[in-house]
């Protein structure tokens, strides 16, 4: 089967990440994978049939939405109709193309499947869950000109569908890691970051520097705290609070900023040779980055904004309000620094949850099995004719 995928290559973020994940999955099972993304280079616009990535012009791009040229979407039905895909699938890139792309998809006789990214949270505590309901309110109506829509939790499903979508048109398909990269460290590597940064104790944040995922208030715990100075907290992300952040929280409070670390190895690594993973966020999906450090085998501490709360519930990790964030932690933090034993076993039922429910593998398969079900129900496509 060949899948035109449309998706993001830069700049980095969850959704970079699950589209590399997902195709180079897909490939490595025998499909064939187009990948179509906004980049300024237009040099594979009028590549063969077989090419297989296609630059998308754009005015603007970020982590969170993409404005195109008004050329964009001529430029994105004339490569769909000369690579005749099987089935089109839309990583959405918050993008007007997101509300055209149904229209091009529907002359062309193409299954259409998207996969909705949007953080939230379900309970609408905060100015910021406010913000972006309203994105699931514009999208749900739209989504319903797909042939299906991907989330990740039962939680994004119902969301959706108390907006409007139909129920028959949303799968939910949980984010998945690959538990062979994504796996607990061997002692030697443990020990040989905590050598190096003289640490008794690792904690890490990983993903953007930004409001929404409310790094501060996992600061101001961790330097009221007093956490001493054989405990670090080392934050992987870049992001727009990152140099006021970084002006008072420093060294002195053991604080180490890393920035966004672009070496996938390297991140694995530094996952691996930590005790605990803390994710403060007041809105989320599913975060990737929360599932590859509990299959590194990690504690894992998380809001139950958007589907997280979900994923470490029943024992698997500590679940905290999108309330009083620092409060909570400015408790547990020093609760995971002196009882070893206590992150020891809440890592081993992290990695267990991954291998139970969230492993690439068992998404990939999940994925294979919409893509036949919506190609079956769907039209012949229309042959591409040169002109």
């Amino acid at each position: 089967m060949h899948i035109a995928w449309l998706g993001k290559k830069t700049p980095f973020c969850g959704n970079v990440t699950y589209g590399r994940e997902v195709t180079n999955a897909l490939r490595d099972r025998g499909y064939q994978v187009s990948f179509l993304h906004f980049a300024q280079n237009t040099a594979n616009q009028n590549s063969p049939p077989d090419c297989q990535e296609v630059s998308l012009p754009f005015l603007y791009k970020s982590q969170i939405y993409t404005i195109p040229t008004f050329s964009a979407g001529k430029v994105l039905a004339r490569s769909l109709r000369q690579l005749q895909p099987d089935l089109v699938h839309a990583s959405l890139t918050l993008s007007p193309l997101d509300f055209l792309l149904p229209e091009i998809c529907q002359e062309l006789k193409l299954p259409l499947v998207a996969t909705f990214h949007p953080p939230f949270d379900a309970k609408l505590r905060n100015l910021t869950s406010g913000t972006q309901h309203l994105t699931y309110q514009l999208y749900a109506p739209f989504l319903a000109n797909y042939d299906c829509t991907i989330v990740f939790s039962n939680l994004q499903r119902d969301l959706l569908v108390r907006l409007g979508l139909p129920k028959q048109k949303v799968a939910v398909i949980p984010n998945g890691v690959d538990v062979q990269k994504y796996e607990p460290g061997r002692s030697q590597a443990k020990s040989t970051l905590k050598n190096t940064l003289q640490a008794r104790r690792i904690f890490v944040y990983q993903g953007r520097i930004a409001i929404e995922k409310n790094v501060e208030s996992l600061l101001k715990a961790w330097k009221l705290s007093a956490m001493g100075t054989d405990s670090k907290l080392i934050l992987l992300g870049n992001g727009p609070l990152l140099p006021s952040l970084m002006a008072g929280y420093g060294p002195d409070a053991g604080i180490i900023w890393k920035g966004f670390v672009a070496d996938e190895r390297q991140r694995i690594e530094i996952l691996q040779s930590a005790d605990a993973f803390i994710l403060p966020s007041l809105v989320e999906g599913l975060s990737l980055s929360l599932l590859e450090a509990m299959a590194c085998g990690l504690a894992c501490l998380a809001t139950d904004a958007g589907a997280d709360g979900e994923v470490l519930a029943g024992g698997a990790g500590v679940i905290l309000n999108t309330q009083r964030v620092a409060d909570q932690l400015q408790t547990l933090l020093p609760l995971f620094r002196d009882h070893p034993e206590l992150t020891e076993m809440l890592g081993k039922k992290a990695r267990q949850r991954v291998l139970e429910r969230y492993t690439l593998s068992r998404n990939i398969t999940q994925l294979e099995q919409l893509y036949a079900q919506v190609v079956q129900s769907s039209p012949q496509p229309t042959a591409y004719t040169p002109i």
